[in-house]
C-alpha cells in the first residue's frame, strides 16, 4: 500500500488477507484510534484549556496524577466500553481493572493501556503518548478477571502507541510487521506515512537517565562506562547520548532510528524490581521491537517471555537494536555469574 493509505484502508486490506478475520479487530482499532484523536486535540489546545496540572489524586503506583492523566484514561474508558470488543480493560491509572458495564455487550479482547505516559512534560511542551496492549480474552462474553490479564507479552494480539509531538502518529503492529501512521489534522484521519519499520541491528545512540548513575547495577555501569569510552573502549566505536525522559518519545526515537533505550533496576528503590510497568509499557514496545527486527530484555531474560504476576508490576528494561540489546545482556550474565 502507499504512502497516504488511510489507516482504516490500509487495516481492511491487512483482513482481507487473513482468511479467519472476522473484522472485529479492524472495528477495535478503528474505535481506539478515534479515542486517541480525541486526546490528540486536548494535548495540542493544553495551553489554552483547564487541563495543565495536578488533579489532585495519587493513582496506585503512587505517582501524582495529572488532569490530563484523568482526562485520557476517562476518554478510553467511554470510548471503547460501548463497543462490544472487550471484556475488560487494566489502566495503569486504576487499581483493579475496569468491568464493561452490564448494559453493554461483552467482546473477545482485552485492552491494556497507558493513557498518557510523560504527562509531567506537558507543561513544557515536550512529546507524551498513548501505549495499548491488546490480547485475546481466556473467557469470550464475560467480565475479565486480574488472572485473565497475567499473560506473557509473546500473548498480545497487538500493541502500539501514538506519541503526540510535532505531529500526532500512531506506530502498532499485529504480528506482521510495524506500520507508523501520521494524523493529517485536516482530514481527521491518520494516514500511512512508513510500513515494515526496521530497526537497525547496530547503532551509536543510547538513551538513560544518567542522574541514576550512582544506583545502578553493576552490568549498567560497565555498559555506559564502555559507551563514555568510545572508539577508545572496548566497543571501538563512539556514541552520542539522548534522553528526552518520555518513555515514548524515546523509545519512538528507538524505533524510528536506531539505539538502545535503558531504564534499569536500581538502588534508589531496592524494593521496586524496576520502573516501567511490565503490562502497560514494557510489553507493547517489546512486541514493536522485535517485530521491527530489534530486541527487548530485562536483563536477564527476554521481555516477551516474562511471566506476569500482578497488574502493575515493574520491570528494568533495556530495548532497541538487537547488537547492543544482546551486548547489555552479555554483561548482565557476565556479573552475574561473578
Amino acid at each position: 500500500m502507499e504512502i497516504g493509505t488511510t489507516l482504516t484502508h490500509f487495516l481492511l486490506e491487512e483482513e482481507r488477507k487473513n482468511q479467519a478475520a472476522s473484522g472485529e479487530f479492524t472495528r477495535l482499532m478503528s474505535d481506539l484510534t478515534t479515542a486517541i484523536r480525541t486526546i490528540s486535540s486536548f494535548v495540542n489546545r493544553a495551553g489554552i484549556m483547564d487541563v495543565l496540572g495536578q488533579a489532585g489524586a495519587t493513582n496506585v503506583q503512587g505517582e501524582e496524577q495529572k488532569k490530563l492523566d484523568v482526562l485520557a484514561n476517562d476518554l478510553i474508558l467511554e470510548s471503547m466500553a460501548p463497543t462490544g470488543h472487550l471484556a475488560g480493560m487494566a489502566s495503569e491509572e486504576m487499581d483493579a481493572p475496569y468491568a464493561i458495564p452490564g448494559d453493554y455487550p461483552k467482546g473477545k479482547y482485552l485492552l491494556v493501556f497507558d493513557p498518557l505516559d510523560g504527562s509531567s512534560n506537558i507543561e513544557v511542551n515536550i512529546s507524551v503518548g498513548t501505549i495499548f496492549s491488546v490480547l485475546k480474552a481466556p473467557h469470550e462474553g464475560v467480565d475479565a478477571t486480574v488472572a485473565d490479564f497475567l499473560q506473557a507479552g509473546a500473548e498480545q494480539v497487538a500493541a502500539g502507541y501514538a506519541v503526540y509531538g510535532s505531529s500526532t502518529q500512531l506506530v502498532y503492529t499485529a504480528g506482521s510487521g510495524v506500520h507508523a501512521f501520521t494524523l493529517d489534522p485536516g482530514l481527521g484521519e491518520f494516514l500511512l506515512a512508513e510500513r515494515d519499520l526496521q530497526i537497525p541491528e547496530e547503532t551509536n545512540e543510547y538513551a538513560i537517565n544518567a542522574s541514576n548513575r550512582r544506583f545502578w547495577e553493576p552490568a549498567i555501569q560497565h555498559y555506559i562506562t564502555d559507551c563514555e569510552q568510545g572508539a577508545d573502549g572496548s566497543s571501538g566505536k563512539n556514541f552520542n547520548m539522548r534522553w528526552v525522559g518520555s518513555r515514548v518519545a524515546d523509545v519512538h526515537r528507538t524505533l524510528m532510528r536506531g539505539g538502545v533505550f535503558l531504564y534499569p533496576r536500581d538502588l534508589k528503590k531496592p524494593e521496586q524490581a524496576g520502573k516501567l510497568r511490565l503490562l502497560y509499557e514494557a510489553n507493547p514496545m517489546a512486541m514493536l521491537a522485535e517485530q521491527a527486527g530489534g530486541a527487548c530484555t530485562d536483563g536477564e531474560r527476554r521481555m516477551l517471555d516474562v511471566a506476569p504476576e500482578d497488574l502493575h508490576q515493574r520491570v528494568p528494561v533495556v530495548i532497541g537494536s538487537k547488537a547492543e540489546v544482546e551486548r547489555v545482556a552479555r554483561y548482565y550474565r557476565e556479573y552475574g555469574s561473578g
